[in-house]
């Protein structure tokens, strides 16, 4: 199980709490309890808020080539 925080609340009002995530991810942050006075169409009770794996995919936009360095000449 997660070692440290179990809970917390956010300027909104709603309570999170912290879940074990699923493979490939090592936390799941849940809404526990809407808030009375949340407007956020997106913290629904018993859903999770934010899920880790996005974070470890690999890039989907074109990163810059890095440059090569180079000798001066003459």
């Amino acid at each position: 199980m997660l070692k440290g925080f179990t809970h917390a609340r956010l300027a909104c009002g709603c309570r999170l709490t912290f879940r074990d995530g699923v493979e490939g991810s090592p936390v799941t942050v849940v809404i526990d309890e809407k808030g009375a006075h949340c407007v956020m169409p997106l913290h629904v009770r018993d859903l999770p808020v934010y899920d880790f794996r996005e974070a470890l995919r690999p890039p989907t936009r074109f990163l810059p080539i890095e440059e090569e360095e180079y000798e001066e000449e003459g």
